[in-house]
Parts: structure tokens; C-alpha cells; sequence
């Protein structure tokens, strides 16, 4: 049986276009076009549906306030279609924070350079949205970049729930219990290195939001994102967090309390010299890496530069990016945590990490950052 598509868009050429694309999937089927936001509302009232797309520029009800209204009543899957734009970047970070699952660029040639490829991409990632595994429910938004009410803090956890099963078709594998809270090991440390792919924005807000101004080691994020969108990003989560956070550049010297973001489309390593750690963020040519940024790429640096002395973190992601890194870090004497399968909106680089016995602990986004206090900073 079909999965059941909505597609929202005020171009009918675009609309068009999108449902021809998922049409041509035997797993997908175009239920219903609305024109505009309002008319998505209306039709989820209406309508049995697996998966949204969304645009974001939109009449009448554009597609971000759109979201708000769905998560509020309705929760489904929603992909954003949005311009690689910096303006496009705020408003699909936007969305994600509003409870969008992931997005793609609007222009099909930013997605691939062939239109085939384009296309089964996009293929790809509604199916992958649409295969739900537990259900869904209402989800957390930043209060401060959607312009919501503070929700109170005994409100009910709120997440979409992801099986592996949507990356395996499979049943989902052994994984680690999950843990709410760690006892302190003792171990020393040197950086924090975080990867992340799909539902990464949102669950890296909620790791670096807790962190304190003084947190006494720096941070390395790696985001699979656009060019485009990191420096926005990175400008986002500066404003939100205690911690400095910004855009890596080449030269860089790593600080505690700062953490460097991977500019989208480069790669990103640090280099310990005498004078200090240093990023380097490089154009790569390497074919054998899928990702750019890559999680392997950076993690196999920090190995080199920090030994031991690091705590690496896996969060929620398709694929498996970061498992090879993470193995490198463990066998130098690194902690490898990773992201838990409930909270998490793809257990995929988590579960890769949690199969194959690298990490130790598996933890919910929302005790993340307090189980990362409780081991790496001293204790006074």
C-alpha cells in the first residue's frame, strides 16, 4: 500500500512537477495540491496523509506558520522545500524549529547535478519520512526563534518517534537501554565533537542551550547541511547559547567554551601544533566521502590530534556517517555516546554506532547535555 502524499506549493508547474516525481514511486501516491498553507490545514482535516512537502513562500498562509498550525492539530511528516538562500536558511531553520522533519532545495539542480538523481532523492526522503515507526507526537519548538509562549516545564516530553525501520525495512536491532544520568568515570578531557544529520538543528539547539558560558573545553559540531544554511545556523545557535558558537574558518584556534561549526560543502579537521589546536576547513575532492561535511572526516582528526581525551557524540541521522570516526576515537580511549532510539527523529548514525558496540551509553536529546556536565566538567 501506498504511502499518501500532500503537496503545498502556489506554483502549479511546481506542484505538478512534484507529484509527477513521487507519482512515478509505486511506494508513494499524491493524495492532494493545496495552494497555499490554509488549504493544507484544511485538507489534513480532510484527508488520510502520510507525508507532507511544504514551500515556505506561500499566499495567504505561508508555509512556516503553516507548520505551527499542522503540529498543533495535526502532527505528519513535513518536508520543506526552501531557496539556498540566507534568507531561505532563517526561514527553513525556522520550520525545523516549528517541528519540519528535514528539508531539500527548491531549485531540483541544488540537489543533484542530474535531474534523475534529483528526483530519486527526493523520492527517497518522503518515503523515508512517511515510514513512521510508533507514531508522532506534538513536538518541541525554540521559543525563541518561533515567537511561541514558553511551554511549561512539566509539559509532556514531545518528539517524533523513528524506528530503524526506516532506514532497514527491517525490525529494529538490540540497542543499548537508554540511561537519564551518568556517574562521573574520572576520565580526563581535552574537546566535545558532536555529529548529526536529519532533526539535527533542533536536537543541537537542545544539547548547546544548557551548556554554561564557562563550559572549560571546546566544541566541534558537524552538520550535514548547505553552504548556505551553516553560517545562518551557527549565527542561530550563537544567540541562543551561553557558549560562543560560530561558523568554522581555516585558522581557527580551538577555545574553551567555543564551538565551530563545519561550513556546509568542505570538510572540516583540527591540527595540534605547538602554538596550539587548529581547524582547517579544505574543499574536498574525495569521492570515497559522501558527506560534506563528513562526521568520519572530522572524528578521524580529532583521534589524532586529542587521542583519548575526547568525548564523542552521535546524534540523530539517517545513514551511517560517524560510525567509522567514532570506532577510530574508541580505540584511542574516547566516550562514544549516542543519541537515543525514542528521541531521535532517525535512528540511523545512532544505531550504527549503538550496533556495532562503539558507544557506550544511549541518552535522550532531552538529558543529553545534563549527562555531558555530569562527566566532563570538574568537579569543583
Amino acid at each position: 500500500m501506498a504511502f499518501k502524499v500532500l503537496v503545498v506549493d502556489d506554483s502549479t508547474f511546481y506542484r505538478r512537477r512534484v507529484r509527477d516525481i513521487l507519482n512515478a514511486d509505486r511506494e508513494l501516491e499524491v493524495v492532494g495540491e493545496a495552494r497555499n498553507g490554509q488549504e493544507a490545514v484544511d485538507m489534513l482535516g480532510r484527508l488520510s496523509v502520510d507525508v507532507v512537502t511544504m514551500d515556505v513562500e506561500m499566499p495567504v498562509m505561508d508555509g512556516i506558520s503553516a507548520v505551527k498550525v499542522i503540529m498543533n492539530q495535526r502532527p505528519v511528516p513535513i518536508l520543506m522545500f526552501s531557496s539556498l538562500t540566507h534568507q531561505g536558511a532563517q526561514a527553513t531553520l525556522d520550520a525545523l524549529e516549528a517541528g519540519a522533519l528535514d528539508f531539500l532545495p527548491k531549485k531540483f539542480e541544488d540537489i543533484a547535478s542530474e535531474r534523475q538523481q534529483a528526483a530519486g532523492v527526493l523520492r527517497t526522503k518522503v518515503r523515508l519520512l512517511a515510514r513512521r515507526g510508533t507514531g508522532m507526537r506534538r513536538p518541541v519548538m525554540s521559543n525563541s526563534a518561533a515567537g511561541m509562549p514558553a511551554m511549561p516545564r512539566n509539559a509532556p516530553k514531545s518528539t517524533f518517534l523513528r524506528s530503524s525501520s526506516v532506514l532497514t525495512g527491517q525490525k529494529d536491532a538490540a540497542v543499548i537501554p537508554s540511561v537519564s544520568s551518568v556517574t562521573r568515570s574520572g576520565k580526563s578531557y581535552q574537546c566535545l565533537a558532536v555529529g548529526a544529520s536529519t532533526g539535527g538543528p533542533v536536537a543541537l539547539q537542545k544539547l548547546l542551550t544548557p551548556l554554561p558560558k564557562d563550559f572549560p573545553y571546546p566544541i566541534l559540531l558537524v552538520q550535514h547541511m548547505p553552504g548556505t544554511f551553516t553560517a545562518a545556523f551557527a549565527q542561530r545557535l550563537d544567540n541562543q547559547c551561553a557558549i560562543n558558537v560560530k561558523e568554522a574558518c581555516s585558522g581557527d584556534i580551538l577555545k574553551p567554551g567555543c564551538a565551530y561549526l563545519a561550513p556546509g560543502g568542505k570538510q572540516m579537521t583540527v591540527q595540534k601544533r605547538q602554538s596550539g589546536t587548529f581547524i582547517q576547513v579544505t574543499e574536498s575532492d574525495d569521492s570515497a566521502l559522501t558527506y560534506k561535511p563528513s562526521v568520519d572526516f572530522t572524528f578521524e582528526s580529532v583521534a589524532q590530534a586529542f587521542g583519548g581525551d575526547v568525548m564523542g557524540v552521535i546524534l540523530t541521522g539517517m545513514g551511517a556517517d560517524g560510525k567509522e570516526g567514532c570506532a577510530t576515537l574508541k580505540q584511542r580511549g574516547a566516550s562514544i555516546w549516542a543519541q537515543d532510539q525514542a528521541s531521535c527523529v532517525v535512528y540511523g548514525m545512532p544505531q550504527a554506532v549503538a550496533k556495532a558496540n562503539i558507544a557506550e551509553k544511549s541518552i535522550s536529546i532531552d538529558d543529553m547535555a545534563a549527562c555531558i556536565l555530569s562527566e566532563m566538567m570538574p568537579v569543583a
